[in-house]
């Protein structure tokens, strides 16, 4: 090639099956290339892997409308938005010292829908038992159910962090697959410590607290982001958590995208400002849940629910830097 030539157009793509390593940004375009999870590789080989991200396409269990089964693939795509680039406002590449894999997807049999919660529980646990922590995208929030009880099978009773427009504490008789109800199963079950536990934009009516503490969708306003960032540090700080965030406890201005829509919750901006400073929380593992792609417009949900996710692992690598 002669001096006069131009140089090779440099080609980096689907960085999901063709990087060389498990750090660092891909920096190809966000418009193209194999959809992982912030471009992340496609792995389910866990040897050195500090974080997974793992989709379950599951929402079987909803009661208004279904759709949360496409969450995971919405997400992913609406994730290639944040590749590549210090994140804010964390400042800093949370892949350059952190090693995460997209474990791709959990297989169960839709017509056994008996077998789900046992089969995803089973896979979770294996999962965990490398040692990497797991990021989960549902799926509607009943995969929560099964997730709770791996965790808890490592941790004991967890501390419950729970984003969301409800409850979910409806009567349960133990065998329900219910997105309404995993929340009183946990409980009775002592797979939740309801006195360490917490809820935050609550703006429905249950039959039953079982004991956690809500901060209600009016309090929103007068407690601000750093108070509710003080309650949940109160109430979880020093124990065991576990965080969960149903999209719908974003108000339907900020997330439409959702099965159970509810009006006058959390802003976007004022969700990951509490997520934000949950830092010092030991919380050992998280979801985001109920991104119904169908009902969404422009994405607006599925990018929520994508920065929700990207949060909890630069909260980690925070960790890990410090």
């Amino acid at each position: 090639m002669s001096s006069a030539d131009p140089p090779e157009t440099p080609r980096h793509t689907d960085n999901a099956f063709r990087a060389k390593s498990l750090k660092g940004g891909s920096h190809e375009a966000t418009y193209g290339g194999a959809l992982s999870f912030m471009r992340r590789v496609y792995s389910r080989d866990l040897a050195n892997v500090d974080a997974v991200v793992w989709g379950i396409p599951y929402d079987a269990a909803t009661s208004n409308r279904p759709g949360a089964r496409f969450g995971p693939a919405a997400i992913r795509r609406a994730s290639a938005l944040f590749d590549g680039d210090p994140q804010y406002p964390f400042g800093f590449d949370i892949f350059e010292d952190f090693a995460v894999v997209d474990y791709g997807d959990a297989g169960f049999d839709y017509g056994r829908w008996w077998e789900f919660p046992a089969t995803i529980e089973k896979q979770a646990a294996e999962i965990l038992d490398s040692g990497a922590f797991l990021v989960s995208l549902g799926g509607d929030h009943f995969v929560t159910w099964p997730l709770l009880k791996a965790h808890a099978a490592r941790h004991g009773p967890l501390a419950l962090v729970q984003f969301d427009a409800h409850q979910d504490t409806w009567d349960d008789d133990g065998e329900r697959l219910d997105h309404g109800t995993f929340v009183a199963r946990a409980v009775k079950e002592g797979v939740v410590d309801p006195a360490r536990s917490i809820q935050i934009g609550i703006r429905t009516v249950a039959p039953d607290t079982f004991g956690i503490e809500i901060i209600h969708a009016h309090e929103i306003d007068s407690l601000g982001a750093a108070g509710i960032t003080e309650r949940i540090l109160a109430r979880a700080g020093g124990a065991k958590a576990y965080l969960t965030f149903d999209i719908d406890g974003l108000d339907p201005a900020f997330a439409p995208g959702t099965g159970t829509p509810v009006a006058g919750g959390l802003s976007t901006r004022e969700a990951l400002a509490v997520l934000r400073g949950l830092g010092p929380l030991d919380f050992v593992g998280a979801d985001v849940t109920e991104v119904a792609p169908a009902y969404d417009h422009a994405d607006i949900t599925a990018i929520a629910g994508a920065d929700i996710a990207r949060h909890y692992l630069s909260l980690l690598a925070e960790k890990r830097r410090a």
